[in-house]
């Protein structure tokens, strides 16, 4: 009987052995089968941080730094050998400490429009790609550089309906040539209130303070703050609408607003993602998106315009089952994030024809860098949500585009910053064989063991030898059209970095580093 037994159990798991063999072979030909399509349009789902690029790890690592060479205030922990304390009077005038925050380029001024901008991005980088940067230690580095503003837009916001924008009056500050270290020239400021509105400034800064809310949010004391100050800032700029370019006429010449409208569908996507106040939503998709939207009309992405940016960061809600997709106001911010992608995949029917020969995103002449960086750190965002969400493909005038193409995109700029382009040249400072050497940027430019007054520094930016000090992780303005540059210290509209251009560089190289899911949620 034993025996018996036992060779019925024998045959008995050989049938079963056989029969799972068929159904495994059948499953593995069906999932090749159905994948081999898939693979073309998506690939593999991302998730955790994969293998790291070295090429945009390196240059992250670089381009990380340039927020501790624009650092003003008591220096802690201080990495930049050359920089030392700087503007620690700052605010005094007001009673504020306005010590903190960054210079805005290669000179001394704080403007609080950019600076609000460079926070949003730099938050939005550390939501999104946080598990990215942290693969290469530098989701730390980001987050003090975050805080080192928004300790400062804190101190800004004075009262409910009072920001202080500017610290330093542009017109004497351009006329000294001197080191942040040594400044000796009067801090005046500049601020927004209920005679004087801001819409524009009160709203970026709004929208970097609920943004760096949810950065922060393990420390929730501190989230909190960011975030009711960001929802006073949004109901004043709201209630009190106008341009600050019109209250503080001296701004148009440095950061001219066109438009707030932009910003307040901004800041209030943002306090949306940060509270989950279905009412801001409401404000986004109802009236005022009607009035300022722009729906089926692709802007580019800057410190000016947050359109595209608000319409890319809408549809992440429509691309990850958000209960409101049917929301038709979401829909349009959606359809025209498309017409945005669709705008920058070179084959496109629909492709931009602001591009160099090479194809690098052209846009203007003043800071070229800035659109072409910018919009790739969108795309990469794009092909993100679709991966995660496995959206096979966008329509482009009845043509359409994958993930990979999007990603293909960002990564052809990204490359052409870092050297690969006619000039042969990385636009990103320390970064590669070859880059500017004559950034026009003061603090660089003077030796570290000078301390010249406003006047007496004019000869390091008249002089032919390279800066002595190098300022790391600048991203300079860039090439002109006709894919030329020239590297001189008097050639500010292509030698300067800014601050902007570091958070949206540092974007686009952490959404590069490696691949991981999109996180589904913020909060």
């Amino acid at each position: 009987m034993g025996e018996k037994s036992g060779s019925r159990g024998w045959c008995g798991w050989l049938m079963v052995l056989v029969i799972l063999a068929v159904v495994v072979c059948a499953i593995v030909y069906t999932v090749k089968k159905k994948g081999h399509h898939k693979s073309d349009d998506l690939g593999p789902v991302p998730g955790p941080p994969g293998a790291i690029e070295k090429k945009y790890s390196n240059a992250l690592k670089v381009a990380m730094q340039f927020f501790d060479v624009q650092k003003s205030g008591k220096l802690v922990d201080n990495k930049i050998t050359w920089r030392g304390d700087s503007g620690l009077k700052d605010g005094s005038e007001a009673n504020l400490d306005l010590s903190k925050g960054m210079y805005d380029a290669g000179d001394h001024m704080k403007f609080g429009f950019p600076m609000a901008f460079s926070a949003t991005v730099l938050s939005w980088t550390i939501l999104e790609y946080g598990d990215q940067m942290d693969a290469v230690n530098q989701l730390k580095p980001a987050q003090n550089s975050l805080k080192w503003i928004t300790d400062f837009l804190i101190n800004a916001h004075a009262s409910d309906n009072v920001l202080y924008v500017q610290v330093g009056n542009p017109s004497a500050d351009h006329k000294c040539w001197d080191r942040p270290e040594d400044m000796t020239e009067k801090r005046p400021l500049a601020q927004v209130n209920i005679s004087a509105p801001g819409t524009d400034v009160a709203a970026e800064t709004a929208a970097a303070m609920a943004s760096a809310s949810l950065v922060f949010k393990s420390d929730s004391e501190y989230s909190n703050t960011l975030l009711q100050h960001a929802k006073k800032l949004f109901a004043f700029a709201d209630k009190y609408r106008g341009s600050y370019s019109d209250s503080i006429p001296e701004v148009q010449t440095y950061y001219n607003s066109t438009g707030y409208g932009d910003e307040l569908l901004w800041a209030a996507t943002w306090l949306y993602h940060a509270t989950g106040d279905k009412s801001y939503l409401q404000y986004v998709t109802g009236q005022n998106g009607q009035d300022y939207a722009n729906w089926g009309s692709p802007t580019w992405f800057s410190w000016d315009n947050k359109l595209a940016g608000t319409q890319v960061l809408l549809s992440r809600l429509t691309f990850f089952g958000n209960k409101d997709t049917s929301n038709s106001g979401l829909l349009r911010y959606r359809k025209t994030a498309e017409a945005v992608m669709c705008g920058l995949v070179p084959d496109s029917p629909t492709a931009t024809k602001s591009r160099t020969d090479s194809g690098l995103i052209w846009v203007s002449q003043w800071n070229s860098l800035q659109h072409p960086v910018a919009s790739a750190f969108l795309a990469s965002l794009y092909s993100d949500y679709m991966l995660t969400s496995r959206t096979a493909k966008i329509s482009c005038n009845g043509v359409s585009y994958g993930p990979s193409d999007l990603r293909k995109f960002a990564k052809s700029q990204a490359d052409y910053v870092l050297g690969d382009n006619p000039m042969k040249m990385s636009f990103l400072v320390g970064y590669g064989e070859k880059y500017p050497q004559y950034v026009h940027h003061r603090g660089a430019s003077i030796p570290a063991d000078e301390a010249p007054s406003c006047k007496d520094g004019w000869k390091w930016l008249e002089s032919d030898q390279p800066n002595p000090n190098v300022a790391i992780g600048a991203l300079v303005g860039g090439p002109f059209l006709n894919e030329t540059f020239v590297d001189s210290r008097n050639n500010s509209m292509q030698t300067e970095p800014s601050t902007y251009n570091g958070a949206v560089i540092v974007g686009l190289l952490s959404s590069l580093v490696t691949t991981s899911s999109a996180v589904q949620s913020f909060t």
